[in-house]
């Protein structure tokens, strides 16, 4: 089992930044392929980005291509997501997950993320 707990939502200006961090614990962090999806109201949750299943890249969504990027320290078992030139349309719950093997097995709570015009 993964535990994962996001952190560092909130309310910010559009063309603000943001850093959300996902705190892991468990099996051992560095063995999963990490994530970021987001979900809207109304809307279905929605890939952000996150390891590719081959491991030594990141992909990203269209939407939030060259704004959005994710970096992780295995050694403190947390995976970010910095997020810059918010939008108002990327308000969101905010969710990381891990997974293996093509799928995302893992994931947290949520964080809210609110981008005001």
């Amino acid at each position: 089992q993964v535990q994962l707990v996001e952190s560092g939502g909130g309310l910010v200006q559009a063309g603000g930044s943001l850093r959300l961090s996902c705190a892991a614990s468990g099996r051992t962090f560095s063995n999963y392929a990490m994530g970021w999806f987001r979900q809207a109201p109304g809307k279905e949750r929605e890939f952000v980005g996150g390891d590719s299943w081959s491991g030594g890249s990141t992909n990203y969504a269209d939407p939030v291509k060259n704004r959005f990027t994710i970096f992780r320290d295995n050694a403190k078992n947390t995976v970010y997501l910095q997020m810059n030139s918010l939008k108002p349309e990327d308000t969101a719950v905010y969710y990381c997950a891990a997974g293996s093997r093509h799928v995302w097995s893992y994931w947290g709570q949520g964080t809210q993320v609110t981008v005001s015009s």
